[in-house]
């Protein structure tokens, strides 16, 4: 696992990718697997997005990213479609050595451009009160927190933050 550095002779290359149907999704499931597990339990809905994300996000027309660390998949996030336009930010994770280094918010700030560009005019995610980090990542990316009435039941009983981002 890469290691990020100050020291400029061993310098990590960070880069982003998007993946495509027919890449390797292999660590989108283990990221995720790897942080749902440690706070909570895999659900049922985690479980049918993680063992098959080609066709839960990909072929209906959502995007998933990977943050690289030369050339190995360190984190992820996935835009998911949902109604009238909406698309949920979704199964966002950094492996846990890399996380404080701003590889979170530098793949959230590719993914809300990303959106911009492909025209999307929302987007919402649920979290939990647990990930106080990651909630106040978003926050400080511009999601404003919304009642939960406001959106569908969510499918994951860990859900208790919900937010929005106009675009």
């Amino acid at each position: 696992m890469p290691t990020l550095t100050d020291d400029s002779r061993t310098a990590t290359r960070i880069e982003i990718r998007t993946m495509h149907i027919g890449d390797d999704l292999t660590p989108f499931r283990t990221l995720n697997e790897e942080w749902i597990t440690h706070f909570f339990q895999l659900e049922e809905t985690d479980r049918k997005t993680l063992n098959n994300p080609e066709e839960a996000i990909l072929r209906k027309g959502g995007s998933i990213f990977f943050v690289e660390a030369d050339n190995i998949p360190v984190g992820c996030v996935a835009l998911i479609p949902m109604e009238n336009g909406v698309y949920e930010l979704s199964k966002m994770a950094v492996s846990p050595t890399l996380r404080g280094h701003g590889l979170g918010r530098r793949l959230l700030e590719h993914t809300i451009a990303e959106a911009r560009r492909q025209g999307i005019k929302e987007l919402f995610l649920g979290s939990s009160t647990r990930l106080r980090n990651a909630v106040h990542l978003y926050e400080s990316l511009g999601f404003q927190h919304i009642p939960p009435e406001r959106r569908p039941p969510s499918a994951y009983s860990r859900a208790d933050v919900f937010m929005e981002m106009s675009l």
